[in-house]
């Protein structure tokens, strides 16, 4: 038997991304974000929903761009300290000892700390309501090596990204590997009885 929850924003996982931007006069900020995720094959697209009352809000208006930055479980502090603090009143790479770096294909900055990176200009803005969601298109996608397999590949127990459950407010870590994607082809015959 099912139990209804009504109407709530509750999706499983939902991943931690900390969305660096730049303010009118060239400002650094960087927001932690779960309402994010990839939107679009081509051009490559990821979707960001923002408040209208954050500092990022203004500033992915003002500059038309953003990077999505991937913390790592171990940056789990600082993830959600960018997260609790604006960054109009709050000089947070001060406080957090973590760096910028000016995106080189995007007018937004990219965190030196976290193991991946993705550089986007905005394509479009919808007004939902109480969220603005903003569609960007990935320019860049910039990856430590210290992440990546012998191919080159991401690997994703070498990049630990944080999941957030936002029914019970918590952080939590990747499971085990299940299986290869795209590869069942057909499923067994199930014996109705």
């Amino acid at each position: 038997m099912k139990k209804s929850l009504g109407a709530q924003t509750l999706v499983y996982p939902t991943p931690v991304f900390i969305i660096g931007s730049y303010d009118a006069a060239g400002k650094p900020n960087a927001m932690t974000a779960s309402w994010c995720g990839i939107c679009n094959s081509q051009p490559p697209s990821v979707a960001v929903s923002l408040r209208k009352a954050t500092y990022s809000y203004d500033n992915l208006i003002a500059r038309k761009a953003f990077t999505l930055n991937i913390p790592s479980e171990d940056q789990l502090k600082v993830a959600d300290y960018f997260g609790l603090v604006s960054g109009k009143n709050t000089d947070k790479f001060a406080h957090s000892g973590w760096t910028t770096v000016r995106g080189e294909k995007a007018d937004a900055p990219y965190l030196k700390e976290c193991p991946l990176n993705l550089e986007c200009r905005v394509l479009h803005v919808f007004d939902l309501g109480l969220h603005t969601q903003f569609v960007g298109e990935i320019l860049d996608v910039k990856a430590d090596e210290s992440v990546m397999d012998r191919s080159g590949l991401l690997d994703i127990k070498k990049v630990k990204p944080i999941i957030f459950a936002p029914d019970t407010q918590g952080y939590y870590s990747l499971g085990s590997f299940l299986g290869r994607a795209f590869s069942t082809r057909e499923l067994p015959k199930v014996e109705k009885g």
